[in-house]
């Protein structure tokens, strides 16, 4: 790419979007990392994003609040406990408590209107569809679907000035393989936050759906997680 062209990439300041930011980023893009404060229990995340868009070399780094919380249905936003030590067969059973209501539409959205301000085709999100807790709104025709309407709904797709594109490069791949796209991109894994459930200090809980997969992945991918988990 010989000309740096503006993206958006969605950063919680997991593992998944943080890599994803880091590809974006190798890939040429000048990125605008995008995290939203939306009422989740695990709030420090946003933390960890400042971190990492830091460190990574995002143009901009921008935490929007939004109100999720108050709509309530999910264990993320305090509506419930959030599931732990469950086995890998639980976990695909069904949709789990944790699954925030729309989130990632409302993420995308939100995105897309930052995307069509900066003049940018181009939006990055590091969802996941193979090592995952079964959330709708992470599988390809979600992905593909979203594309369609944010070219069907905006001034600058409807002109013809911007064919808008969201990139998913993770979307198929293996929570080893991201660890190991993750540490070839110089991604800073102890900026990492990737539990659902942390102390008060943040530390992880270590049993959460999103701790067990991410520590299934640093297992077979061969890398020490960085991050101190309860014994």
């Amino acid at each position: 790419m010989n000309e740096r062209h503006k993206a958006v990439c969605l950063l919680s300041g997991g593992l998944d979007s943080s890599t994803c930011l880091a590809y974006a980023l190798r890939q040429g893009f000048e990125c605008y990392a995008l995290s939203f404060d939306y009422g989740q229990r695990h709030r420090i995340e946003l933390e960890a994003a400042a971190r990492l868009a830091a460190q990574l070399g995002a143009a901009r780094h921008r935490v929007v609040r939004i109100g999720l919380g108050e709509l309530g249905g999910s264990a993320l936003t305090g509506e419930g406990s959030v599931p732990k030590s469950r086995s890998p067969e639980e976990m695909t059973a069904g949709i789990p408590t944790t699954y925030v209501p729309a989130r990632n539409t409302i993420f995308l959205a939100l995105a897309l209107g930052w995307a069509e301000i900066l003049g940018a085709a181009d939006i990055f999100i590091g969802v996941n569809a193979i090592d995952y807790s079964g959330y709708p709104d992470c599988r390809p025709e979600f992905i593909e679907a979203f594309e369609q309407v944010a070219n069907l709904g905006t001034k600058a797709g409807v002109e013809g000035r911007v064919r808008f594109r969201i990139h998913a490069p993770l979307i198929r791949m293996s929570k080893a393989e991201i660890v190991k796209l993750a540490v070839e991109l110089g991604v800073d894994l102890k900026l990492t936050h990737s539990c659902y459930d942390p102390a008060a200090d943040g530390r992880p809980c270590g049993a959460c759906d999103s701790c067990l997969l991410r520590r299934k992945g640093f297992a077979e991918a061969g890398v020490a997680d960085p991050l101190e988990y309860p014994q």
